[in-house]
């Protein structure tokens, strides 16, 4: 799978796993949730205004583009999230 990001540094951090839709991912501990998501895919989400990919725009949590979910139903920013060992991602529609 080729992500958005690329990483250059700090590959040392500890791998930790995650699901995004599912499927089982790792990502390394202290990464943003958005960082996670975007090392495996090119985007966050799909446009609720269009069919566009989305990507996350500002990268510090002031804007509203980066929402995802979990499977307990809750929406948060991915930018500003720490991914955690375990955590089970959902993409919003």
């Amino acid at each position: 799978m080729t992500g958005q990001f690329v990483r250059l540094a700090e590959t040392e951090r500890p791998e930790i796993g995650f699901t995004l839709d599912g499927m089982k991912l790792t990502a390394l501990a202290g990464d943003t949730v958005l960082t996670a998501v975007l090392m495996q895919r090119r985007a966050v989400r799909r446009s609720e205004f269009g069919d566009g990919p989305r990507a996350g725009f500002c990268l510090m949590g002031a804007c509203q583009d980066c929402w995802i979910g979990d499977v307990d139903g809750r929406r948060f920013r991915a930018c500003s999230t720490l991914v955690t060992d375990g955590m089970a991602l959902v993409t919003l529609p």
